[in-house]
């Protein structure tokens, strides 16, 4: 069996000292020099702990001053299902008003945006070909909680009134419900989660650490005739949300 990296033994011992409330919440760290020093390790074998409990929400760099506890945060219980698709509105939404929390967003349209090659594949589309790009900061009693910039082909709506997400008579009712209006119905949404460290726009939108951990969701829905019609992706930080997923069971 192979042994523990020494910067996961230094972490665990990190997280172990505040489970014990040797430091408290907002109480600055030992230099790493010092916390080397005591538990025979080198300063960058600390930076590295240091910067995983950093991701992970449990400490907090501040540039010129040093490391700290960070304040205990509950995280936002985020759920995904196909069954949060409500006629009376949207999946967030309804998550905030689960948790008494007040629920807002933040949204920016670009119509006729060229689409990457990535998206391309996505959606099924040339590449080059227009979408409506829509990026979204979604609030929960007014701090950030998640990310989405979502891509739909430009010749599924064009022309329609739910042509712009969040214009028109039915801004902000979900893709599902805005399809149906113009009948397409969606059958399914893949959904691939993946985590990986926050980009500095990220980090800077979403108030946490540069390189913090966030789980990237890619989601594409699908039109009953199996075409893709929409795609995202959702930046959901780790060390303030946790992603339920809900399976519908058809008996």
């Amino acid at each position: 069996m192979s042994e523990q990296p020494p910067y996961l033994r230094i972490a665990d011992e990190l997280r172990q000292r505040i489970a014990e409330h040797v430091w408290e919440p907002g109480d600055r760290l030992p230099s790493r020099a010092q916390i080397g020093q005591e538990c025979g390790v080198g300063e960058n074998v600390v930076r590295r702990a240091q910067e995983l409990l950093i991701s992970q929400g449990v400490l907090e760099g501040r540039a010129g001053s040093g490391t700290y506890v960070a304040e205990p945060r509950e995280r936002v219980r985020v759920v995904r299902s196909s069954a949060r698709e409500q006629p009376s509105g949207s999946p967030f939404r309804q998550d905030m008003k689960a948790l008494r929390r007040q629920s807002d967003w933040e949204s920016r349209t670009d119509a006729k945006v060229p689409a990457s090659a990535e998206i391309a594949t996505r959606l099924g589309i040339a590449e080059g070909e227009l979408c409506v790009r829509t990026t979204y900061e979604f609030l929960a009693d007014g701090k950030p909680v998640q990310l989405s910039t979502s891509w739909e082909p430009y010749a599924v709506t064009g022309g329609t009134l739910v042509v712009l997400p969040e214009g028109g008579p039915h801004a902000g009712a979900g893709v599902v419900n805005r399809m149906a209006e113009i009948g397409v119905t969606i059958s399914h949404a893949v959904e691939q989660p993946e985590p990986r460290h926050a980009t500095a726009e990220e980090a800077s939108l979403l108030g946490i650490q540069k390189a913090a951990l966030v789980t990237h969701i890619r989601r594409t829905y699908y039109s009953d005739e199996g075409r893709p019609v929409e795609t995202a992706d959702i930046v959901v930080p780790a060390a303030h949300c946790e992603i339920v997923y809900e399976i519908p069971i058809n008996r």
